[in-house]
Formats: C-alpha cells, structure tokens, sequence
C-alpha cells in the first residue's frame, strides 16, 4: 500500500513481508498497525460501543472495507478465532466482509479474495506456495501449537491441493517476542517443549518455525519478523492491556490489477 493510498483512505501503515513483494508481486500481504492519529486503526468486530455511544463495530467494519479497497481486493474473510486448529479453504466468488465460521486459518487459491487474521499477539502464520499459487493464513496461539495448527495448514496444502511441504514459503509475522513472553510450565508441557520449574520466557515463533521444518518445509523458506508486539507501540498487545486488535492479511492480486 502507498503512502498516498495510507492518507487517502485513512489507514496507517502496513508492515509487509521482506522480500515477498519483489519476489510475488502477485500477492498482497501485511500486517496493519495501530496508527498515529487519536482514534486507533482498531479491527475488532466484538467490540461494543465508545464513550460517546457510537457502536464500535460499525467504526471497525468501515476500517475493513476502507482496507480492502485500498488494496483492490474483491472480497475478505475473517472468523471468530477459537485457539484451535480449526481451517476453513475458501473458493471466493462474492465481494465485501465475510464472517465465516469459527476458525483460526483460512486458505485459497482464489484471486481477489483477502484472508485475514485478527492479533494481538498472537503470531500470523504466512503459508504461500508459489509456483502453484495457492496461499494460507493462520492465527498461532500457543493453544493452537499445540493443538496442532502448524501441521495442519502444511497437511492441508498436500491433502487439498497436492502441494508438499518443500514447495512452501513461510512468514512468522509481528508477535509478542521471546523476552517478553513468560508463561507457566503447563504451556511448554503442552507444547511438548522441555518444562522448565516454574514460569519462564518462551519464543513462540521459534516453536512453530520447528514444527514447520519437522513437518517438512525448508527450513531456507522460513522466515520471521523481529517485531514484539508487546515493546513495540505500533501494534496491539493483550499483554500490554490492550482491546483493540490488528490484523494480518494475506491475498492473490485479482487479474485485473497491474501488479498481478
């Protein structure tokens, strides 16, 4: 997205996936930040209403599609996010918002659909299988790790669309990082990481990004981001005490677009 397009519509910044965009410029990807301005770029949708009495989801909705249209994308899909492993393959064919059904990744071949998952962080999975133009997005909590999510999406790219995991690329975005994630032992058990006596720090990306080489991708197509959602005040944080939400977007330039 251009600075202009950031002015014009309202929407502040995005961070883009490092060398994605020069690499596939057919896809659109990113992660939206909290903005400068005093309202927050704020894309809940469980959210009630403000101090003044105007419904906060109605202010968020019209977020989303300022959103969309910036990045000229047809459609969106988001869910309620359960902490699970929960994937839902969507084939497009209509425009605007669509609130799908509870589940923490979404996948697609489908040009002009954008998938989204809200953070806050949580850490957004970036699944792309470029030759064969098929891409995932998934919200990684460290319910769903364990749960299984990180295999999943990867299986469900053989299962559903033949693709094997060598042929992925993958993008560990903005989350809450190592030195500021501390949580309990049953997490690493859970985990089935080494649980150490009592409560300690934990690098939930470096977790998925071993799974994701166990499960088969090249460790060489995996990449991650250095943001800490929790120390860095561009982005929300549940830790830091934060409501609000941002969301990380991933999609397939429609035809139409000069870039695709």
């Amino acid at each position: 997205m251009t600075s202009d397009q950031s002015e014009r519509e309202g929407i502040p910044p995005t961070v883009e996936v490092p060398g994605w965009g020069a690499d596939m410029p057919w896809l659109t990807h990113g992660t939206t930040t909290r903005g400068a301005g005093e309202t927050a770029f704020d894309l809940r949708l469980h959210a009630s209403t403000s101090e003044e009495g105007t419904p906060r989801r109605w202010d968020a909705l019209r977020r989303w599609d300022a959103l969309r249209h910036s990045l000229a994308m047809d459609g969106v899909v988001v869910s309620r996010q359960v902490h699970g492993s929960t994937l839902r393959v969507h084939e497009g064919g209509w425009a605007g918002l669509l609130l799908a059904p509870p589940a923490d990744g979404h996948l697609t071949r489908a040009p002009g659909l954008l998938l989204a998952v809200t953070l806050a962080d949580c850490v957004p999975l970036f699944v792309v299988a470029p030759e064969h133009r098929v891409i995932g997005l998934v919200h990684a909590g460290w319910r769903g790790t364990a749960d299984g999510i990180v295999e999943h999406v990867i299986a469900t790219f053989e299962a559903r669309f033949g693709i094997e995991p060598r042929d992925l690329r993958i993008h560990l975005g903005p989350a809450i990082g190592g030195a500021s994630y501390e949580v309990g032992p049953e997490v690493f058990d859970a985990l089935g990481e080494p649980v150490p006596p009592g409560p300690a720090k934990l690098d939930l990306r470096g977790v998925i990004l071993e799974r994701a080489v166990e499960a088969g991708v090249d460790p060489h197509e995996i990449s991650r981001s250095t943001v800490d959602t929790l120390r860095d005040p561009d982005f929300f944080s549940h830790r830091g005490g934060d409501v609000g939400r941002h969301i990380a977007f991933l999609g397939i330039r429609s035809p139409a677009d000069p870039d695709s």
